[in-house]
């Protein structure tokens, strides 16, 4: 029984009371479950049902309450427990029988009977009925179409009157359904016939005594109090007899999922293709609550992991630790295990995960509102979560990590594992954690360091396979030569460091010169290029970048960068105003800045190439270019004779902010600037008359290329690339990078080891997370390269580096996390295994069956692989 408010508060009640929500409740036919229990297993357990009898709330027994039809808005009754002879002779005689509307029992109790279960009792019935009617049926099936609504939610309110020891029941129609009201009314009738309810869960004597024991501390004169349940109603749709006795039957192809799930082995044999597409067991969708798709597809890989699901479909909340600081006290592992609960639910065609999300915000604010995420961050949160929340080690004890001392591997390996499972011990390490070795060699004293990890996923890199072309416009700073647009091939996964080095050759850098590489957008640059170790993949396709030359020296001199705008006359004042847009290349120049004739002649300098070559240059026999001396270049800008339209030939400056706004008025040629303004990188907006253009060309100024360009109606290839280039990548020896020094304990001080990790302990379950995405400061990158791997047999025997002989190396892929689309948005799905060799794609609320060799895409994100066992 699920425990939740009303959905409406009834204002004749003068207060409401919630009960807890550790328990959800099952209302089913007596005979079902007791057909589930042949050999007595419940009694066997203390677990003893308590008979109560359902009588008119106008009967001898009843408080306030009055019966109502079905045409009214509430049904109500009382429930009475028998009298403690009766007990007894029900626990000589065993519980009544339910043959039919009318049958006798053995007590001499006549009606129908229903049975009251918790929802473990309640599965585990489901999964005895499955494996017994797949047997009679000897796997043949009928629709379970009929199953879809046979397990339906009832808000139902109690109140316990204490003048007769009895659980009051108020059904109210405006609280239900119109169909579940009807439902109800048919199944509690009680003015034809009898009705009895057995209790196997314990909770309508605990509602009594709670009620009890708080009225003895109470004020006698206190109101009382309802509890609101939502009681799961299964096995009644329909009150025939002969019906449900069918539809019994049918359960088979709800249930046998679960013994059978991800092609698990069971005692119970379901030939292939007697699954249902409508109504089976762990087909269930997830809601989409708003950008929620990245969380519906960790959860669905996770709601389909073996071991993980009979163990949450279990008593799992014993487990719960409370205690634990770094565990949130039980709250993600119960919501949880009740997502999952209802996922595995029969009839469930999708479920809104409202409540975990709210439970997921609470703990993980980052996750809260409704942006999108990574489904990989979600799932090692929520693996973590579950680990803590269920961790059997209640008090962690201190261990310290000792050096190996020249001991064996084996025996480090095993003290390091003990030393873990001696603070970290649940079903998450049990199933989901493995562990490698890290060996870290001294550059220096050549000293070996070798420690042992766990690990609950993989993430492997993706390695290039080929190489990238990339087209940038070189720009020189001197003022001798016009842009140059030069293409480079780099390795696709390279550093910006790579690049640097290939423009250098390309473009004959000289041993005075460096590059500096910006990205141009819209005119103006938004962003330079330094980090050497940068990844390549976080340049694009469609990036303009250029590449400033640039003396050595640059550094000792204010760096400025100009950015153009066009002056243009406002026809109804004959005023001149600024053209709002940019136009041109931004060009960049250093030199020291005194007064404003410096940055004057600054730019004149840098914008000396383009000079109209029939006003500004000569050409030469061997058909080079001589561009005109500084002096001349200034004499092009004097004004045509014309003194009248002088003030249309000015050049204008302007000292600007980051975002390119002026900061204060024209600079004037022989003004003094402030020495604070020129600190660093100085902006400079130039506006240009009409006039100018009659001088330089504007084309030559124009927008830089794309870094890689296609041509018409060409794609390029997809990069392709195994699973299994993807783990020597993963394990090969690398330098560690500078932010990651590793301190030699024999050289005293830090140093950059190299690196080499080993796969040591694998777990039962192996999740592998490609790592797709590349960040920066500025952008997010994705790649989408092929990864080929293995569905049916992942063969890691030679990338584990000790085998102990017990456990295989070789597994099973069972589910996919997918995304498609770009970083800045895109879409997640899971792909699922299902029913032995059934895949399904979970997309959101959305199940639909899919053939196996579609199932390898570029957008596989994170791989969930199963041990397989030897034979």
């Amino acid at each position: 029984m699920e425990v939740s408010p009303s959905s409406s508060e009834d204002t004749s009640y003068t207060s409401t009371k919630q009960c807890s929500d550790d328990h959800r409740l099952y209302l089913v036919p007596f005979r079902w479950w007791k057909e589930a229990d042949p050999d007595g297993e419940t009694k066997k357990k203390k677990k003893r049902g308590i008979l109560y009898d359902a009588l008119p709330a106008s009967s001898s027994y009843a408080g306030p309450m009055k019966i109502l039809n079905i045409f009214k808005s509430d049904l109500a009754f009382n429930l009475i427990r028998k009298e403690e002879e009766d007990d007894e002779d029900d626990n000589n005689n065993d519980a009544p029988e339910d043959n039919g509307r009318d049958v006798k029992d053995t007590n001499g109790v006549s009606g129908r009977n229903y049975a009251l279960v918790s929802a473990d009792m309640w599965l585990q019935a489901l999964k005895w009925h499955s494996h017994v009617k797949c047997t009679v049926k000897d796997g043949k099936s009928s629709s379970a179409e009929d199953d879809m609504a046979d397990v339906y939610p009832l808000q139902l309110k109690l109140s316990v009157l204490q003048e007769s020891n009895t659980l009051g029941v108020r059904i109210s129609k405006k609280d239900n359904a119109v169909e579940c009201f009807r439902r109800a009314c048919k199944i509690f009738s009680i003015e034809s016939e009898l009705l009895h309810i057995l209790d196997f869960s314990g909770q309508i004597t605990q509602f009594l005594l709670n009620d009890k024991h708080k009225n003895i501390k109470d004020s006698p004169r206190q109101s009382e109090q309802d509890i609101l349940l939502e009681l799961q109603v299964y096995g009644l749709s329909d009150l025939n007899r002969n019906k449900y006795m069918k539809k019994d039957e049918t359960i088979s192809n709800m249930v046998k999922t679960s013994s059978k799930m991800n092609g698990s082995t069971s005692n119970s044999a379901v030939p292939k293709g007697s699954y249902c597409e409508k109504g089976s067991l762990g087909l269930t969708g997830l809601q989409n609550l708003g950008n929620t798709c990245f969380m519906n597809s960790s959860l669905q890989c996770l709601a389909h992991t073996p071991k993980l699901v009979d163990y949450f479909l279990g008593d799992h909340r014993k487990e719960i630790n409370h205690d634990n600081p770094l565990g949130m006290n039980g709250e993600i592992a119960m919501a949880f295990g009740d997502l999952l609960k209802t996922l595995w639910a029969p009839g469930a065609t999708s479920v809104s995960p409202r409540l975990f999300k709210s439970k997921l915000a609470h703990f993980a604010p980052h996750f809260s509102g409704f942006n999108q995420h990574d489904s990989q961050e979600l799932l090692a949160f929520l693996l973590d979560g579950l680990h803590e929340d269920l961790n059997r080690v209640k008090c962690k004890p201190y261990v310290e990590a000792k050096d190996g001392d020249g001991r064996p591997d084996e025996d480090i390996a095993d003290e390091y594992w003990q030393n873990h499972l001696a603070r970290n011990d649940s079903i998450i390490v049990d199933v989901c954690q493995g562990q490698y070795r890290s060996t870290l060699v001294c550059p220096i004293c050549r000293k070996v360091s070798v420690t042992f990890d766990p690990f609950m996923y993989l993430s492997l890199p993706l390695p290039s396979t080929s190489m990238r072309t990339m087209t940038l416009t070189i720009v020189p700073s001197d003022g001798n030569a016009q842009p140059t647009p030069v293409t480079v091939t780099v390795p696709k996964q390279g550093k910006f460091e790579d690049l640097v080095r290939a423009l250098g050759i390309t473009c004959s850098l000289g041993g005075d010169e460096t590059l500096m590489v910006a990205e141009v957008y819209n005119n103006h640059i938004i962003r330079f290029l330094g980090e050497p170790t940068d990844s390549l993949s976080l340049i694009r396709d469609d990036d303009r970048l250029v590449a400033y030359k640039l003396e050595n020296s640059f550094e000792k001199f204010s760096r400025v960068v100009f950015v153009q705008q066009q002056m243009e006359k406002n026809s109804a004042s004959e005023t001149q105003k600024l053209s709002c847009k940019a136009f041109g290349l931004p060009l960049v120049a250093s030199g020291k800045i005194v007064k404003g004739h410096d940055i004057h002649d600054l730019y004149f300098k840098v914008l000396k190439p383009f000079t109209k070559k029939a006003k500004s240059s000569t050409e030469n026999h061997d058909n080079t270019v001589t561009m005109p001396s500084e002096d001349e270049e200034r004499n092009n800008v004097v004004c045509p004779e014309d003194t009248s339209e002088a003030a249309d030939c000015d050049v204008k400056f302007y000292l600007t902010d980051d975002n390119g706004n002026p900061k204060g008025s024209e600079i004037i040629m022989d003004d003094l600037l402030d020495s604070m303004e020129l600190t660093g990188q100085v902006n400079v907006l130039v506006c240009w008359s009409d006039n100018m253009l009659e001088y330089y060309d504007q084309r030559l100024l124009s927008s830089p290329a794309e870094v890689y360009k296609p041509a018409l109606f060409s794609k390029r290839p997809q990069e392709s690339i195994s699973l299994y280039k993807c783990l020597e990548a993963f394990l090969k020896e690398e330098p560690l990078g500078p932010e990651d020094m590793w301190y030699c304990p024999s050289c005293k001080k830090h140093q950059q080891a190299s690196k080499k990790l080993d796969l040591w302990r694998l777990p039962e379950i192996l999740v592998i997370h490609l790592k797709r995405f590349s960040y920066s400061r500025f952008f997010k990158n994705k790649l989408e390269t092929y990864v080929d791997f293995p569905i049916h047999d992942l063969d890691l025997s030679t990338f584990v580096a000790y085998s102990n002989g017990r456990s295989s190396h070789r597994y099973m892929l069972y589910a996919i996390s997918n995304h498609y689309g770009s970083m800045g948005g895109g879409h997640y799905t899971a792909f699922i295994r299902h029913d032995g060799d059934r895949w399904y794609d979970f997309d959101d609320n959305y199940v639909s069956p899919i053939d196996e060799g579609r199932i390898k895409t570029s957008a596989a994100y994170v791989l969930f692989f199963r041990r397989l066992e030897d034979v």
